[in-house]
């Protein structure tokens, strides 16, 4: 016990201590400036009471949820799946190729790959384009649709980490089992659905807890490419605590709202945790 004692004792300072302190900030006025800043005084539940009769607030919990599911359940979760499985039957130079530019996008600073895709999904940008090019209308996405366009951003982004997750799981796999199925008749969906993905459970329910908790607090990417607008159209829980806490002062009501998010990153956690232990079991 005694040499975990350093590593226990940090972890109380950087990790359990701001926990601890935010908890207590959220029942308070606190504020960065007015009577909050110069007299903190506990409210009890009404920063929650607050956040809870707002519509700002419901509507950004509404467009997490919609960024969450679009990018990441079914987005990067999907695409990773299926760039994982090319990859695993394709050629060398066809694998070297598609895992350079998936991982290329990953590494990318944030900030850099919001000012790319900003380019991609402007009104003169390369997509609008490229439909004008076939003779489909093109729109503003930033603006007509906001939250589909910043949920494509971390799609493309994003991917790279479920790719590697599957496809170290499908490595894993016994080749003998799925020629066996091969056999027996089953065509490919056959063996997808009844042989691979029974096999790699696991490893799906851990990439969506992981994906999940990830995309539930992105915050770079959507503010560098929206800043949440137009209007409230793309402000995620993330952007709307910040613009809370920090834009409007109110330091309270902000860490209020990230105890909501923690609780809801706790939920779908715990969702997956069951499908994990029901797997084991």
């Amino acid at each position: 016990m005694l040499p975990l004692s350093p590593a226990i004792g940090l972890m109380l300072v950087f990790l359990a201590g701001p926990i601890i302190y935010c908890v207590y900030a959220a029942f308070t006025n606190m504020a960065l400036t007015g009577t909050g800043a110069a007299n903190v005084k506990f409210v009890g539940l009404d920063n929650f009471r607050k956040a809870f009769s707002s519509g700002a607030f419901t509507n950004s919990i509404w467009l997490t949820l919609v960024f969450t599911l679009i990018s990441a359940i079914i987005g990067q979760n999907t695409l990773g799946l299926g760039l994982a499985l090319l990859m695993r039957r394709s050629t060398k130079p066809v694998r070297n190729f598609v895992g350079t530019a998936v991982i290329g996008a990953w590494v990318l600073p944030e900030v850099v790959a919001a000012y790319l895709l900003s380019a991609f999904f402007n009104d003169d940008g390369t997509l609008n384009v490229m439909l004008h090019a076939v003779g489909l209308p093109g729109q503003d996405w930033l603006y007509g649709a906001p939250i589909i366009a910043v949920s494509l951003a971390n799609i493309w982004r994003g991917t790279a980490f479920s790719m590697l997750v599957y496809s170290a799981a499908l490595s894993e796999i016994p080749k003998e089992i799925e020629e066996s199925a091969e056999m027996d008749g089953a065509g490919g969906w056959r063996r997808l659905l009844f042989v691979t993905l029974p096999m790699i459970t696991r490893a799906v329910m851990t990439n969506l807890m992981l994906i999940t908790l990830q995309t539930l607090s992105v915050f770079g990417l959507i503010y560098a490419m929206t800043r949440g607008g137009p209007g409230t159209k793309s402000q995620t829980l993330p952007l709307y605590m910040y613009e809370q806490a920090f834009s409007f002062s109110q330091i309270g009501y902000g860490t209020a709202i990230a105890l909501v998010m923690l609780a809801i990153g706790a939920v779908f956690s715990l969702i997956y945790l069951r499908g994990l232990n029901s797997e084991a079991a």
